[in-house]
């Protein structure tokens, strides 16, 4: 599927990681289930601060959830995914979030002029990684979906 960058310094904190590496591969997986996302068939792999994920994910969905999921974690740079999927559709974007970003201007940049409110769409594709519209932070990594 290819290959992310994280900001490395944000995100959530998982024991065993730190700002100069990821948590081991164990507690990835779990923060994965956490967020009801299925790691059977799933293999993790940390190098550093650098995460590996090869095996199969249910769909392309779900395997960028799981991406964003341990991604978006203290200690992790990048995520390298050779993910199959067993459901195939259209891949999102992804978008690194700055200082000042909202999701309503987000998906106007993401979908263009006067589409602020599909920020709901974005919203939908983050969870359950997001509990709220407005928890959001820079650095975070987020799925913008392609619009139907």
């Amino acid at each position: 599927m290819g290959l992310w960058n994280f900001a490395k310094t944000v995100g959530s904190k998982i024991f065993g990681s730190s700002e100069a590496a990821a948590a081991p591969a164990d507690a990835l997986k779990k923060e994965a289930e956490k967020h009801g996302l299925d790691m059977t068939g799933v293999e993790v792999h940390v190098d550093g601060d650098k995460i590996k994920l090869s095996g199969k994910a249910v769909s392309t969905e779900e395997a960028e959830k799981i991406i964003l999921a341990l991604g978006n974690s203290v200690g992790v740079s990048t995520v390298e995914s050779e993910l199959a999927v067993t459901k195939e559709a259209s891949a999102s974007k992804f978008y690194t979030v700055e200082k000042g970003d909202t999701l309503w201007k987000i998906a106007e940049t993401q979908y263009g002029h006067g589409k602020g409110a599909k920020y709901n769409e974005i919203f939908e594709a983050n969870k359950p990684m997001l509990s709220h519209p407005d928890k959001i932070y820079p650095g975070q990594v987020l799925r913008i979906p392609p619009l139907a």
